[in-house]
């Protein structure tokens, strides 16, 4: 795809964003968006072509770190809980509670049971969210092996995205199969009428970031919000101020 029609199609699709956000605020809805997917599978792009054109106020990207000491020792979604939306509001989770189907079981940091117990109980959270008026949307992004290399490799050579490999990031990166195993055991457990999963083949990163917003916009249908034109009044000559 060539620059300009990316362009041009991503505006289009932000405008969209911005009738998305008026309604919303219009009608109190609260959204969930949930991001995961493999390293390196652009996650970070697609959230940022989202939100560069909206309000901060509406549209809040949340990416927590890794739990601390306290956060270990209280039930595994209520460090999420906090940063759930309001009314008028749309959330966006960059890495969400599926860690726990992810990096932490992959990498060791939770035992079999607490894998096992977070698959076996999270769809009944889920549906007590969206009982409760969230609209939940789930994305995987997904890119392939040889395409996961390449900007791996890219990351490496350069200084402005090194900071994007972290230790974690070179662990994994031997563990495909591993992650591709969880994968598969979280979609099977979690893929729901309710809260379904969504996949999006991020190989071609603009198609990937264009099939996604224009995705979400069809999930959450909108109108026009009715306002007041706006008419710009002459400015007061009154104490005026000649530096």
């Amino acid at each position: 795809m060539k620059g300009k029609q990316y362009t041009k199609e991503l505006q289009r699709l932000q405008v969209g964003l911005c009738r998305l956000q008026d309604w919303v605020k219009y009608k109190g809805l609260r959204v969930i968006v949930v991001f995961e997917g493999r390293d390196a599978a652009g996650k970070g792009g697609t959230i940022k072509a989202i939100t560069e054109r909206v309000s901060p106020r509406v549209f809040r990207v949340v990416a927590l770190p890794a739990p601390s000491d306290r956060e270990k020792t209280q039930m595994y979604v209520q460090r999420y809980i906090p940063h759930f939306p309001a009314a008028g509001e749309i959330v966006i989770f960059d890495r969400s509670w599926y860690n726990r189907a992810g990096v932490e079981h992959v990498m060791g940091f939770c035992t079999e049971e607490q894998h096992s117990g977070f698959l076996r109980i999270v769809p009944f959270v889920e549906r007590t969210m969206i009982e409760g008026g969230i609209i939940l949307i789930k994305y995987w992004l997904e890119v392939g092996k040889e395409e996961q290399a390449r900007r791996f490799g890219a990351r490496v050579d350069d200084p402005l995205r090194q900071w994007k490999l972290s230790p974690m990031d070179i662990e994994s990166w031997q563990r495909w199969d591993d992650y591709t195993r969880a994968r598969d055991e979280m979609f099977l457990a979690t893929d729901t009428p309710e809260a379904p999963w969504y996949i999006i083949r991020t190989d071609n990163k603009k198609k990937a970031r264009l099939n996604c917003i224009s995705h979400l916009l069809s999930l959450i249908p909108v109108d026009d919000v009715p306002r007041e034109m706006i008419k710009l009044p002459k400015r007061s000559a009154k104490n005026r101020y000649n530096p």
